[in-house]
């Protein structure tokens, strides 16, 4: 009788332990639920509904295999499970290769080619005919400025031999032969003065 009572009393418990297990699995099932997607629907509505935020939006679409989080259709059985933490997607950073910069080429420098400026052209100066007052002096001391005047051998204003004279006694000739022999001898009136003065001839 007494090994009777134990085996029942063990049947008891064991049946008691069983059916908290299946009731405790009962509840845990129960946290799952299946919603029929409405007009209006969204995931972060539905998400609203269930949680009171939008934490079970990537839940949602994990558990019912919705690829696309923004496209799910009316009519639409989703199962829901609000004891479940929602798993954050993780989005992956773009790796944004940087593009070498482009290689400027410097412009080549130009130099300005220096402008050469022509030098004026100098026109010689006219020769003015020689007006001496030494020329002068000395005309007044030879002829007394005649160009006619003769002294034997010497002939006219500066009384210059006939031979430098060559023949031609105009005034024109007397001038110009004089101012060769002079420049010749002395290089100007001046010294032929200052040697008349010296000697009383040139």
């Amino acid at each position: 009788m007494k090994s009777f009572k134990t085996l029942l009393l063990s049947a008891t418990l064991t049946t008691a332990a069983t059916a908290g297990l299946l009731f405790a699995g009962q509840s845990k099932a129960s946290a799952a639920t299946t919603y029929t997607v409405a007009t209006g629907d969204t995931l972060s509505t539905i998400a609203q509904k269930f949680a009171g935020n939008t934490d079970l939006v990537n839940q949602i679409a994990t558990t019912n295999n919705i690829q696309d989080i923004n496209m799910i259709f009316v009519g639409e059985q989703l199962t829901i499970d609000t004891d479940q933490t929602a798993t954050p997607v993780q989005t992956t950073t773009p790796v944004v290769t940087a593009q070498p910069a482009a290689v400027q080429t410097p412009a080549p420098v130009v130099q300005a080619q220096p402008t050469v400026q022509a030098a004026p052209v100098q026109q010689p100066a006219a020769v003015a005919p020689t007006t001496s007052s030494a020329k002068e002096w000395i005309a007044q001391k030879e002829s007394g400025g005649s160009y006619s005047a003769r002294n034997g051998q010497m002939i006219g204003r500066y009384q210059l031999t006939a031979s430098y004279l060559n023949g031609d006694y105009s005034a024109a000739n007397q001038d110009r032969v004089a101012d060769q022999y002079v420049t010749s001898r002395y290089g100007s009136w001046d010294a032929a003065k200052s040697f008349w003065l010296s000697n009383g001839w040139y």
